[in-house]
């Protein structure tokens, strides 16, 4: 030992037994080694399937975050328009708001967030900044049903904004555009005529903007026309409107009382009407 360890005699022996040794140790290595490596690639490959779920479900909520934003922008943007109806018009509206459908494959109505409790009435019509939705037909105390233009048969007196012709204005259910019905051949009408609310039900407003004419037939052997128009508001898209408290005797009355004053009258139905005639 004392040799080996002051001139290194048995360091080529034990370099050789070392060189021979080698191969078996990597053999009896092995096993341990390919068991590390796999508990490595498996581990690995489990951190990265846990980080590819947990980006695609922010991907997931990012993509949600910003479909939401886009509907947020255009609710934002249509209730500023209804903001801006309620400015023009001189009578009492109420903000409502659509929650759902009645289970009606045959009926086209919709449930509002306001009832009797809110002040609204049977009968009060329902209408954006481009025209009239519909009018409520049932009521309850927080809540009430809208019939749509589109319901069958559901019908609102108009009349045509060129000429002042006075019909009505039926619709054919869902889908289906709406029809004027019950005018002769001879009536004056052309294809892109504005139909505005006359006002002589005592239930809409005058002037405020109902659909537009699109096909006519007309049938001289049987001295009548059909006559299809389609919807000005858009009756199938935005969840917020206004209900109109509409009260003719008390418009009568007011406008009474401002002619009498010298006050000047608020004429916002006018307004829309000028509106509808230039979307011809």
């Amino acid at each position: 030992m004392l040799i080996d360890f002051r001139f290194k005699a048995l360091d080529p022996i034990r370099n050789n037994v070392n060189w021979v040794l080698r191969p078996l140790e990597y053999i009896m290595m092995a096993p341990r080694n390919l068991i590390e490596a796999s508990s490595d690639y498996f581990t690995t490959r489990g951190t990265l399937d846990q980080e590819n779920r947990e980006m695609k479900a922010r991907q997931a909520e990012l993509s949600l975050l910003a479909t939401q934003s886009e509907y947020l922008q255009v609710e934002n943007q249509n209730l500023r328009q209804l903001m801006d109806l309620q400015k023009q018009v001189s009578f009492k509206t109420l903000p409502v708001e659509i929650l759902f459908n009645p289970p009606n494959p045959i009926s086209q109505r919709v449930v509002i967030n306001r009832g009797t409790d809110d002040g609204l009435k049977l009968g009060n019509p329902i209408a954006n900044d481009d025209g009239i939705l519909g009018q409520v037909v049932r009521i309850y105390d927080h809540s009430a049903e809208v019939s749509l233009l589109e319901d069958r048969d559901f019908a609102v007196p108009v009349q045509v904004a060129r000429n002042g012709l006075r019909a009505a204005v039926f619709g054919a259910g869902r889908g289906n555009p709406l029809e004027l019905r019950y005018l002769p051949v001879a009536s004056d009408l052309e294809v892109g005529d504005v139909l505005l609310t006359s006002g002589i039900d005592g239930v809409y407003p005058p002037g405020f903007a109902v659909a537009i004419i699109t096909r006519i037939e007309r049938n001289a052997d049987k001295n009548s026309s059909n006559v299809f128009c389609e919807p000005v508001a858009p009756v199938n898209r935005y969840r917020q409107a206004l209900a109109f408290l509409y009260d003719p005797k008390w418009e009568a009355k007011a406008s009474t009382s401002s002619n009498k004053t010298g006050a000047p009258v608020n004429n916002a139905p006018g307004r829309r009407q000028t509106r509808a005639r230039g979307m011809q």
